[in-house]
């Protein structure tokens, strides 16, 4: 993991479609596990409430940011509940730039390395390659040829424990998990189960 990404933990937990009423529980679990970043994508029910309980339950613990960021207003919005991050599905370099002067971190998405290179000229600090599993471990080798040495890039997008080490031996940094970790409904407990199983994956790679 590069020293400019300001997570301890090389995972994104992705809580696509939770409720407020079960951010804070599902969060927790994630922080107790060692989880310290965490998306709430903003096409879950109520957002807004979900990332502020989210933030005032677990801020001191862990990065709480949100999700497929479309929006300048949606970004004031996050910045004033207290999230850290936003996470963008595409490179709008006004967007990108709208969140880095709000003092947010950017993690966006991205598929080519033209995209790549026009985030990072916005000043997005770290790379989102979306949908991973569409492009493979050897794009990430790819790219990894091209881009400033010491880009954090993330792979989200049908990364599984099984997988994790080849994109991590590819070149990725990290990883996104959604699918794999939360389906809305679940319990907490499931969550930190899913959670603990991509954790000891990555200890493995690491190994």
């Amino acid at each position: 993991m590069t020293d400019t990404t300001p997570f301890r933990l090389p995972l994104v937990a992705i809580l696509r479609g939770i409720t407020p009423d079960e951010s804070v529980a599902h969060v927790g679990e994630l922080v107790a596990e060692g989880y310290d970043a965490i998306e709430i994508p903003l096409n879950s029910p109520d957002w807004r409430e979900g990332i502020a309980r989210a933030v005032q339950a677990h801020g001191d613990a862990a990065w709480i940011g949100g999700g497929t960021v479309l929006q300048p207003e949606q970004v004031d919005v996050l910045h004033g509940v207290g999230a850290r991050f936003i996470v963008t599905p595409n490179t709008n370099p006004t967007l990108i730039r709208h969140a880095v002067d709000a003092g947010l971190q950017v993690v966006a998405g991205f598929a080519t390395a033209s995209e790549a290179f026009a985030a990072l000229d916005a000043g997005a600090q770290m790379l989102k390659l979306f949908p991973a599993a569409t492009y493979g471990p050897g794009h990430v080798r790819a790219l990894r040829a091209v881009l400033p040495k010491g880009t954090p890039l993330y792979v989200v997008g049908g990364v599984t424990p099984e997988s994790l080490s080849s994109w991590l031996a590819s070149g990725a940094d990290g990883a996104g998990i959604g699918g794999e970790l939360y389906r809305p409904g679940q319990s907490p407990e499931t969550t930190r189960a899913h959670a603990r199983a991509f954790r000891l994956a990555l200890a493995d790679a690491r190994a």
